[in-house]
């Protein structure tokens, strides 16, 4: 009821508060802009030009394609992001797959968060607040905390202080959005908890994923029967994969074990290490440009 009041308060949808020339919102301090940051807001496709600095050019036909179609079956799971240039017009600042595969799909609007000019503060607390909110799924959740990393570019240690979380569980919910987009759509409606979901990630591959999913949602499987049945996946796919000659894997320390999903989390690529039970390693960090050299320097000096 409380959301049906302050949609007719507004006295129409935020989509068409935008489209009216006589309060055209080009700021966080102009009147509405309040309710515009941190919204989701459907906007016209057309409305929506890309970045011409995106430095991804090249977008992978089959994959698209594979979007496109979850996108026709599911919907969009997470919004685009674009900044407002002019009264009704647009541009991509993230999700131009997303953008993409709905023009493909034939969608005429697309829901969007909106960035207005002078509005950084404003968003991390709408972000941060809505965080705080009690009926929020692990999903919406996970959303926020990923919006805050790159919209507002704070890393994850910065991000732990401000919303009075640790490390650890903001990486686990970060790591859900590697879910696939029907298991994710499945925890938002509430088939499966997030236990479940952190169970299911440790499986690579997509399909085998939802296999699995189907099987705990048909069987309404416990989190604990979850993780039996995954376990129970890898043993039986180990046989599968082609033997390598080579020295035994070594166990590692469990202060390393427990750590090395929140170190990859935080870096966002592989990371090898090795331990001895006496306490030496190695931490091996790979990359594979210039670019990737440069982001991992950064992440590593603190910036």
């Amino acid at each position: 009821m409380a959301k049906a009041t302050k949609k007719q308060a507004l006295g129409r949808g935020l989509s068409a508060l935008l489209k009216d020339p006589d309060n055209d919102i080009q700021s966080a301090q102009d009147k509405n802009a309040d309710k515009v940051i941190g919204s989701v807001v459907e906007l016209d496709v057309d409305s929506i030009t890309v970045n011409p600095f995106q430095p991804r050019s090249n977008f992978n036909d089959e994959t698209l394609q594979e979007l496109a179609s979850s996108i026709r079956e599911l919907g969009i799971i997470q919004p685009i992001t674009v900044r407002k240039l002019d009264f009704d017009k647009y541009q991509l600042v993230s999700g131009e797959r997303r953008y993409r595969a709905s023009k493909l799909v034939g969608l005429q609007t697309i829901p969007a968060y909106i960035r207005i000019a002078n509005d950084q503060e404003s968003l991390e607390m709408a972000l941060v607040e809505n965080i705080q909110r009690q009926d929020l799924d692990p999903i919406e959740i996970a959303l926020s905390y990923q919006r805050l990393i790159e919209e507002v570019q704070v890393t994850q240690e910065q991000l732990s202080e401000r919303v009075g979380k640790k490390r650890s569980t903001i990486s686990n919910y970060l790591r859900l959005l590697k879910l696939d987009p029907i298991i994710q759509t499945g925890m938002r409606d509430g088939f499966i908890t997030m236990g479940h979901g952190r169970a299911l990630i440790n499986i690579e591959k997509s399909k085998d994923q939802i296999d699995i999913y189907e099987q705990v949602v048909a069987n309404t499987l416990s989190v604990r029967e979850t993780e039996r049945l995954v376990k129970s996946y890898h043993e039986s796919t180990k046989g599968k994969r082609p033997s390598k000659k080579s020295t035994p894997k070594k166990e590692l320390p469990g202060y390393v074990s427990e750590n090395i999903d929140d170190i990859r989390d935080y870096l966002e690529t592989k990371v090898n290490i090795t331990a001895s039970p006496k306490g030496k390693g190695k931490i091996i960090i790979p990359f594979h440009s210039k670019e990737e050299f440069k982001r991992l320097k950064k992440i590593l000096a603190g910036g």
